[in-house]
């Protein structure tokens, strides 16, 4: 008897035992040998392309013309946010680049204009002037004397940098200095734009004592004229173009000694002492992805131990743009042409670092406007303010008042810039002046709003303006009244015999204000999104699929839909 209860419990025993050990192979996790990886999910190389001066409908209107590498192939490969709009004025090209990279506007980030008026001293400032630096690679040039330390906020080049404890190498590309500078922002390993004069690409004593070698031997290549000198016809014969029938109309600007604004244009004849003639074909599109294509190369961007960022910005778009406007055959051909460019560039791509290991976006700084010359003649209001005459006229107004002359400085960037040295100096009640400028503005038939900046809340205007001008109103770099035209209506137009050419920018309208944005490669779904968006949410967005903090002044949200 005692043997069988022996027996019972020495199996009820086994019995717990085994139960014991099944629970606790349940509880061990999965993952217990397995070290933790020290790798984080991020691409090897960002490429930012920015296409200056191009409108969201480029995407769109030359469509059917695209080949399948370019254009088409961000479309069909990635996400495009077809509802992208700039979120302040002034629509000029280095807000926009600012405003890409630092997720921010003019108010934060101080980049007020192209050009600007230090409120303080009413002193004009270049946004990328640094006279403490000095040219590097072509010494009798002061076009190098650039840098972004008018730039008051960081960019996501910058927050790339500071993550990975300066590893990730940043360089930024472009003709115009400010579309190199800007998007690379404080902490880039190198940026470089074009010297007309030498035919060089340049940088700054900010960046680098001396040229890398690989720049000096690509300059040596003199490739600037051996583009110029293949002249410039259409890509395709002129008759299969949807703007052949407005070659050499009275809304495109001639080149200078050129007969009439039509094709071939004879480079090759042009450009003798003229090398910036680059910048105004789309060659000069073509001549910087050659540059961008051997940083990649040669400082092994995106095949490194970090991920690097490669900003790209190109500019002949917007020269031709601004010369020949939008219904021209020229500005049909130089996106074929980029389109080409751009196919060629993503293949190289591909091969060097791998279809699925680099994420590219396209974008644009600003947009551009129909001529008004043009659309007067198809029974649509416009026109352009002579904001020269406007101001001698604003000046005369306040001189009979006030008794002095010379109390507004300019227009700069559709805004009054008050002289505020005859002000203070004579006591003068500046509320006053103000009242009276806009009193004075506000009669002109063109100007539909004349804003007193601090007390924009107070003003009857649309909700939409009304955070645009907000957004672009920088206290130190802004005037203070802002002027909105009515719609349609610009400065700063060429002209010629039978009245305005080409075309420009700077309003807050669609056609100025509604960009592409595109994103394609690792880490982007497919698809289409048409909520809205902004330029201040690209930042963001790039800092999400990097797994870094947003850049110190971003005032954007990430687009979820975009990032896997």
């Amino acid at each position: 008897m005692k043997i069988k209860y022996l027996l019972l419990l020495v199996g009820v025993c086994l019995f717990v035992d085994a139960n014991a050990q099944t629970k606790t192979k349940k509880k061990k996790p999965v993952t217990a040998d397995i070290a933790p990886s020290t790798d984080l999910p991020r691409p090897k190389l960002v490429i930012g392309i920015v296409v200056d001066q191009m409108r969201w409908d480029y995407l769109y209107r030359f469509y059917s013309r695209y080949g399948n590498t370019g254009f088409k192939r961000l479309l069909n490969e990635g996400f495009s946010c077809e509802n992208t709009n700039i979120d302040y004025i002034p629509t000029v090209t280095a807000a926009g680049h600012t405003a890409i990279y630092t997720g921010s506007v003019p108010a934060l980030h101080g980049i007020a204009g192209n050009d600007f008026i230090i409120q303080a001293t009413g002193k004009s400032m270049y946004c990328t002037d640094d006279t403490t630096v000095q040219t590097v690679g072509a010494p009798a040039s002061k076009t190098g004397q650039m840098s972004p330390r008018n730039l008051l906020t960081t960019t996501v080049t910058d927050e790339l940098r500071l993550a990975t404890n300066f590893k990730s190498k940043v360089i930024g590309i472009a003709l115009k200095d400010r579309g190199g500078i800007l998007p690379a922002g404080h902490t880039a390993n190198a940026a470089y734009w074009f010297d007309d004069k030498s035919g060089n690409w340049i940088s700054s004593t900010y960046y680098m004592k001396e040229l890398p070698q690989w720049v000096k031997d690509f300059n040596d290549q003199k490739l600037p004229e051996t583009y110029l000198k293949l002249d410039w016809n259409t890509l395709y014969p002129i008759d299969t173009y949807t703007q052949s029938t407005a070659d050499n109309n009275s809304y495109e600007g001639a080149f200078k000694g050129a007969d009439s604004p039509t094709f071939p244009v004879k480079t090759s004849a042009m450009y003798k002492g003229n090398l910036g003639l680059i910048r105004s074909v789309p060659y000069g599109n073509t001549f910087t992805l050659d540059l961008a294509i051997s940083a990649i190369n040669f400082e092994q961007l995106g095949t490194r131990d970090a991920t690097d960022f490669l900003a790209v910005s190109l500019s002949s778009t917007d020269y031709v743009g601004h010369q020949f406007g939008i219904n021209a055959v020229e500005i049909e051909d130089t996106y074929l042409r980029l389109d080409r460019d751009l196919g060629s560039f993503l293949t190289f791509l591909d091969a060097k670092i791998g279809k699925d290991k680099y994420t590219v976006f396209l974008t644009a700084d600003h947009g551009a406007a129909h001529n008004p010359g043009f659309l007067k003649d198809q029974n649509i209001p416009a026109g352009v303010w002579d904001d020269a005459v406007s101001l001698k006229d604003i000046n005369a107004y306040l001189l009979d008042k006030y008794k002095i002359d010379g109390l507004v400085l300019s227009f700069n960037n559709y805004q009054v810039n008050l002289n505020y040295s005859i002000i203070n100096y004579l006591r003068l009640n500046e509320d006053e002046v103000k009242k009276d400028c806009i009193a004075f503005l506000q009669k002109l038939p063109y100007v539909a709003y004349a804003v007193d900046m601090q007390k924009i809340q107070t003003t009857n205007i649309p909700e939409e303006l009304r955070t645009r001008i907000i957004n672009g109103y920088n206290i130190e770099h802004s005037g203070v009244i802002q002027i909105i035209l009515k719609p349609g209506w610009f400065t700063g137009h060429g002209t010629n015999d039978k009245g305005p050419t080409g075309t420009t920018h700077g309003t807050w309208n669609p056609y100025d204000a509604h960009i592409p944005l595109v994103f394609m490669g690792w880490g982007i779904n497919h698809g289409t999104t048409t909520k809205e968006t902004h330029m201040t949410d690209i930042a963001p967005t790039i800092s999400s699929l990097l797994h870094i903090q947003a850049p110190n002044g971003s005032i954007g949200h990430a687009v979820s839909e975009v990032l896997k």
